[in-house]
């Protein structure tokens, strides 16, 4: 039996970034936070429950390998943390985390599960810089929190070097062409722990976050919810061979076709119908519970534009 056919339909998810910015720009005619768009606030501190709960699915991943943390200041990076703690017990060879500065050079730290070396960079510690690749190409997996902005850029390098990767985007990153072509043929997919998508994180005190979702915690740091969060990865787990059950059935009624686009309308995942074969068109939340055995991607409906992969908004009589 083939895997049923799906297009995965988004809404207008904004990403993080303009998010942030847009919640910052309340008070627009304050030139700090002018500055704070312009400059790319782009550091945010993964908390050690949330990379403890999806770490704990690849255990078996990490066994005589090197691990690259290549957007991480060793002094504030939860990774770091998490790889020195269960070195041992996850078989690691090395740990390298490099700390970035816009304006000097900086440093590396490695690990070797005895001994910690503080070693200097000639650069900033930019994951694109000559010195931050030849790391790379050391690493045998990567394991990070991004830049945001850079997010298609970063993707690129990892696929480029070959490399094995868990990383944190936005769920948005989903409708990015270059992106969505790899999930298309399963050359990435989303982690297991995030489904809701909403997390928080810690941000340097400099930022000048305005939202309802800051808090300050009791030691003075500041805190911040960012809606649309998933892990992003290439190595497998069993989870995500897992069937969705289904237990509706086919009716054109409950299940208008496209008007402009073969394909019948999914509201909810769990509305999918178990008995219909054809091309379905399901809602962006598809992808937390998709199962390459159980459903092919074969295109997505995000947007005006019409590619190899996007079929355009789908309208249902005439309606968008």
């Amino acid at each position: 039996m083939f895997a049923k056919e799906i297009v995965v339909v988004s809404k207008d998810i904004n990403s993080i970034v303009d998010k942030r910015y847009s919640m910052m720009e309340q008070n627009g005619k304050n030139k700090q936070l002018h500055k704070a768009k312009k400059d790319k606030q782009d550091e945010f501190y993964t908390q050690l429950s949330d990379i403890e709960k999806e770490l704990k699915h690849y255990k078996n991943h990490f066994k005589d390998k090197v691990v690259f943390c290549n957007c991480d200041d060793p002094q504030e990076s939860n990774f770091v943390v998490y790889f020195c703690l269960n070195f041992k017990q996850l078989g690691l060879k090395k740990l390298i985390s490099t700390h970035y500065d816009s304006k000097k050079p900086t440093y590396k730290l490695e690990y070797d599960g005895v001994e910690f070396k503080e070693l200097p960079l000639k650069e900033n510690g930019d994951f694109r810089s000559l010195e931050c690749i030849e790391l790379l190409k050391e690493a045998d997996v990567v394991i990070t929190n991004p830049p945001f902005s850079l997010f298609r850029e970063y993707v690129a390098q990892l696929v480029e070097y070959e490399k094995k990767f868990l990383i944190i985007g936005n769920m948005n990153a989903i409708t990015y062409k270059e992106i969505f072509s790899m999930i298309k043929e399963n050359k990435i997919w989303l982690g297991c722990s995030i489904h809701s998508g909403d997390r928080e994180f810690r941000v340097p005190d400099h930022y000048i976050i305005h939202s309802a979702s800051k808090r300050v915690d009791e030691n003075g740091l500041q805190y911040v919810r960012v809606v649309g969060i998933r892990w992003f990865t290439n190595l497998d787990y069993k989870e995500r061979h897992e069937d969705i059950v289904l237990y509706k059935k086919y009716n054109p009624t409950d299940y208008p076709k496209y008007d402009n686009y073969d394909a019948i309308n999914v509201d909810k995942t769990k509305d999918i119908p178990v008995d219909y074969e054809g091309k379905m068109g399901v809602p962006i939340t598809f992808m937390d519970k998709y199962n390459p055995g159980q459903f092919e991607i074969v295109g997505r409906m995000t947007t005006t534009k019409i590619d190899e992969f996007n079929h355009g908004y789908p309208y249902i009589n005439g309606k968008k």
